[in-house]
């Protein structure tokens, strides 16, 4: 019942957002509360709060602070995905590209100085007509424990949450939440915490937590009494296993799982990924109520003789929606760029140097 009334009152809050008087825009308000009601039907209206990615494997920064200083290096990660290809909206005669795109960047690495590692986290959410723009910074607390290291970690930082109104056109002329203003926008703190567990070349394991503060957005607050929107606690729980073939060594699975949640509803990616030679990698991902996918990679440098690129890896992955997203044509897939790079910084102190007393 209560999830029934949570779903109600976004309905009625978007609702209000996507009231149009102009014939030639009821067709971006048919796609745009279509676009709603599938992410209320599968239940992931409030989980989408946080950016969807497929390789999470390869992000977990994002996600789990406790990752931060797990590799002896410097660190750095960065995507894009463009999801839903080819859903647009045409307003006033211009064409809009309102599916969700996202670009994130993170980097992190171990400090022995302060017994752990930082991390940084900064992405651009847009979907539709509202972006979401964040940063932020993490530490985690590292200790040895049973042949692995956990990490224990916390990140904060804000979100500027951001609504073009002017994209959309009032069934009435003194409709206050549509005219007030063209843009409206506000920043608010984000905090996160997390626990990352991993013994090298054979598993992990992370639990977190995101949007700890649930924190309140002031967006037309002062014109309309549906209410502003609100942050979403979010728990993400991943795992992964490493396995050699024994006939073909050359050959590693390595599957593993993403569960994300908000309590209300549940997503999981489960993925299985093989890997040649370290080198090369392909493999397959199924995510409940939302898209199958396939996934490759290369780290290109590996055995080419340049040191400094060897840690440069390169992935691919595209979604085929098997949600009603994928029906009628609406969409083309989504497709996500992958690239990461590790890197070591040498400090090398002189030794003590001393004169000669004789020479003083």
């Amino acid at each position: 019942m209560n999830k029934m009334l949570l779903i109600s009152e976004n309905l009625r809050y978007f609702m209000h957002f996507l009231k149009v008087r102009q014939p030639k825009l009821l067709i971006m308000r048919k796609n745009l509360l279509f676009l709603l009601l599938v992410f209320l039907a599968s239940g992931a209206a409030n989980a989408q709060q946080d950016a969807q990615f497929t390789q999470n494997m390869f992000n977990q920064m994002a996600i789990n602070p406790g990752y931060a200083g797990s590799h002896d290096a410097i660190c750095a990660t960065a995507l894009f995905r463009q999801q839903w290809m080819g859903f647009t909206e045409t307003v006033n005669n211009v064409e809009n590209n309102v599916a969700p795109q996202t670009m994130l960047f993170s980097l992190h690495s171990n400090v022995d100085p302060i017994h752990g590692g930082l991390g940084l986290v900064v992405y651009k959410d847009k979907l539709g007509y509202e972006d979401n723009i964040g940063v932020k910074f993490g530490y985690a607390y590292r200790m040895p424990l049973k042949g692995g290291t956990l990490g224990l970690g916390i990140m904060a930082g804000f979100l500027n949450k951001k609504i073009d109104f002017s994209q959309f056109v009032a069934v009435h002329d003194n409709d206050p939440l549509i005219n007030s203003q063209a843009v409206e926008s506000d920043m608010v703190f984000d905090l996160s915490f997390g626990a990352y567990y991993n013994k090298p070349g054979v598993f992990y394991a992370g639990l977190s937590s995101s949007q700890l503060m649930q924190s309140q957005t002031d967006l037309a607050s002062a014109v309309t009494t549906l209410g502003s929107p609100q942050l979403k606690r979010h728990y993400y729980l991943t795992g992964g296993y490493q396995y050699q073939l024994p006939n073909n060594p050359q050959f590693e699975l390595r599957p593993s799982v993403f569960i994300k949640s908000d309590l209300a509803s549940t997503q999981f990616d489960i993925n299985a990924l093989m890997f040649y030679n370290s080198q090369f990698w392909g493999g397959l991902s199924y995510r409940t109520q939302d898209a199958v996918a396939i996934l490759l990679g290369a780290q290109p440098f590996i055995n080419s003789g340049n040191r400094s690129l060897e840690t440069l890896g390169i992935g691919y992955s595209y979604d085929v929606t098997t949600s009603a997203m994928g029906g009628g044509g609406r969409s083309s897939g989504s497709h996500e760029i992958m690239l990461n790079y590790c890197f070591k910084i040498v400090i090398t102190i002189p030794p003590d140097s001393y004169r000669n007393v004789r020479f003083l």
